[in-house]
């Protein structure tokens, strides 16, 4: 495949995977958990929020892999991360050139096209999923991190674990949150409230629902820290006409702090739209 075909594909990925959606039926079965003694939730709940991590810096060497239909590509780049801070990935091409790089912080998601020169900046509140389903910064870094999150939130308190609904019995927990439209829920470990699975479900009785769904398939002990990292994770999102899979591989983990956490645009790139962006995707 082309070079400018990958880099396409690459760089609406992430806008793809965040754009709205209205599939054709209900994507999931809703798990609605029995009911439990609620200290016994209450000390399950608290097991699993105190996974969180606690390291500042993460950065590590990645893999990314997207399919869309019978297309896939795999790419290969760096990721960085500070803890309620930012979120970046860059993606290289021919194993050394920067290609292309995805940034998320507390206010906006930053992706550029280093080869075409443009960019998209945007604010959550800007990008329809993330509206709709009460996402934000704070959210997607629970997500990256292996953690439970409150919608609209920065952490989740001890006050605040008695939102969340648990299914005990099993070796397997199912987590529960209802919040209006949203269904959010995790699956987590009984003995160590590690969680393997986020699904976060939007409910729209006339148009059906529609699905994120975060995997956590690997794990890696972070070195100085009494804590599991993910470090192989499957995105999957399906809409009415696609069903987008991103695969996340990180390897080499270390917690490097010299590096800058914003990214300056040049004046040379143009700026687009997450239209444009899918406008292109489509064209493919």
């Amino acid at each position: 495949m082309k070079t400018s075909s990958i880099l396409k594909i690459a760089l609406v990925a992430v806008p793809l995977l965040l754009a709205s959606c209205s599939p054709k039926k209900k994507v999931v079965e809703e798990v609605k958990p029995a009911p439990a003694d609620s200290t016994e939730q209450k000390s399950f709940l608290t097991r699993v929020n105190s996974n969180a991590q606690t390291a500042k810096f993460i950065t590590s060497k990645v893999k990314l892999s997207v399919e869309y239909g019978p297309q896939s590509i795999a790419l290969t780049g760096n990721l960085r991360m500070k803890r309620d801070d930012v979120i970046r990935m860059q993606l290289m091409a021919f194993g050394f050139v920067e290609a292309a790089r995805i940034e998320f912080t507390k206010d906006y998601v930053l992706i550029m096209d280093r080869i075409n020169k443009q960019y998209l900046k945007a604010p959550y509140m800007q990008v329809d999923f993330l509206r709709n389903s009460g996402l934000n910064f704070y959210s997607l870094q629970a997500l990256f991190w292996n953690e439970l999150f409150l919608p609209n939130s920065s952490t989740v308190q001890d006050e605040d674990l008695s939102r969340y609904s648990a299914s005990l019995g099993g070796e397997d927990v199912v987590i529960s949150l209802e919040d209006g439209k949203m269904s959010y829920s995790w699956l987590a470990t009984e003995k160590t409230g590690l969680i393997k699975m986020a699904n976060i479900l939007y409910k729209d009785r006339f148009n059906g629902n529609s699905q994120l769904n975060w995997d956590y398939r690997g794990f890696e002990q972070l070195e100085n820290y009494n804590k599991q990292f993910p470090n192989d994770m499957l995105v999957t999102l399906t809409t009415k006409e696609k069903e987008v899979k991103l695969g996340i591989k990180i390897s080499y983990i270390k917690h490097e702090t010299e590096w800058e956490t914003r990214t300056d645009v040049s004046n040379k790139y143009r700026e687009v739209t997450v239209d444009d962006i899918l406008r292109r995707f489509m064209a493919l």
